[in-house]
């Protein structure tokens, strides 16, 4: 994932059944409150996780999604029920979180993620399909459709466990910790070794590609950096804000209330933002508009970024300064206090740890 700063929502229906508007996924926040799931009446429903805590409903209502959309391919459906109770991939994921978010003060990285980009990616994979884009696993006649689905659960659900190692080159460390896992998820599914290689790569393809280091070359690892970008709204921004992490990466996450991909009418894919304050452009021009931008999915994705009506939503409503921290005043009422940055003093400190005296003592 990319290295904003900070929920998530997603959902999406399992077959070219939509809503009337053809919505497909939908990552939504509104207040921080549970809300009904639902679609327009006299419609096919649209699975909608609103953002919610625990986390364990946004897993829940991501999982149900994801199996949903994989009813009709028995390879993906059966890896993606071994990889969800995986004792080694839930473990990457809580590690991966404690060191984005404990370490670096970035939103999570962890299963929350996993599984909302995982139910992002099956919306997109199943939009581009029903629009006659084909992935390059099928294009190349290694695969079919199941194999793709499979292909792009898997990469889309591991895509940021390397950052457990570090966030410098997570995208490699990434390859080599799923390994052992795909391994024991594909064996039953493929006794044959030669394809199951070869399927096997565009897993690791997506893996290393999702952050753009270097561009997907494949339309699986597009779709897993695409879905990756849409996990942008507030609900995300907010665990990172309260943290102390301040900057224009968790308030611009603060000003994006939903994101909606869905049938376009140009291209197979809409991706949909609606903001509660301008401010959110930043995380559509910085994060979200790139992965479109720089993969195979630039001619099938269309992006659009709106400001809710109503006006202006104040993210902030005070700033002050508190001895060596600014302690700013949310417009829900919250506070957050975070260390004034003083480079002169980290300085000083790298060069006396280097040195082996205190700081103190020059």
């Amino acid at each position: 994932m990319t290295e904003q700063r900070g929920p998530n929502v997603a959902g999406g229906s399992a077959q070219p059944q939509a809503t009337e508007d053809g919505q497909k996924f939908r990552l939504s926040v509104s207040g921080g409150n549970i809300q009904e799931v639902g679609g327009q009446p006299g419609a096919a429903a649209t699975r909608t996780i609103e953002f919610a805590t625990p986390r364990a409903k946004l897993i829940d209502e991501a999982s149900a999604a994801i199996r949903a959309d994989l009813r009709d391919y028995p390879r993906a459906l059966a890896a993606y029920e071994a990889l969800r109770g995986d004792p080694e991939a839930l473990a990457h994921w809580d590690m991966s979180n404690y060191i984005t978010m404990r370490k670096l003060g970035y939103n999570d990285h962890g299963r929350v993620h996993a599984f909302i980009t995982g139910a992002a990616s099956m919306a997109i994979t199943q939009l581009l399909l029903d629009g006659g884009v084909k992935g390059d696993l099928m294009e190349s006649g290694i695969g079919d459709a199941d194999d793709t689905f499979l292909a792009v659960i898997l990469g889309t659900m591991l895509h940021d466990i390397g950052n457990q190692i570090h966030r410098v080159g997570h995208e490699a460390h990434g390859v080599m910790l799923a390994l052992p896992i795909i391994d024991r998820i594909m064996g039953p599914l493929y006794p044959d070794p030669f394809k199951r290689t070869k399927v096997r790569s565009f897993i690791l393809s997506c893996i290393n590609c999702h952050d753009l280091n270097p561009p997907p070359l494949t339309i699986e690892g597009g779709i897993t950096a695409v879905a990756d970008g849409t996990d942008i709204t507030k609900g995300r921004g907010r665990k990172a804000f309260a943290l102390g992490s301040v900057d224009i990466h968790s308030i611009s996450a603060l000003a994006v209330d939903q994101v909606v991909i869905e049938r376009g009418h140009r291209t197979p894919v809409l991706i949909g933002v609606t903001m509660n304050n301008s401010g959110g452009i930043f995380q559509v021009e910085e994060i979200l508009a790139p992965k479109v931008i720089r993969t195979p999915l630039r001619q099938f994705v269309e992006l659009r970024a709106t400001t809710r009506p109503g006006g202006e939503e104040r993210i902030l409503s005070r700033v002050r300064l508190d001895g060596d921290h600014f302690v700013m005043d949310l417009g829900g009422g919250e506070h957050v206090a975070v260390e004034v940055a003083d480079t002169q003093k980290k300085v000083a400190q790298a060069i006396a740890q280097n040195l082996g005296v205190g700081a103190e003592s020059r």
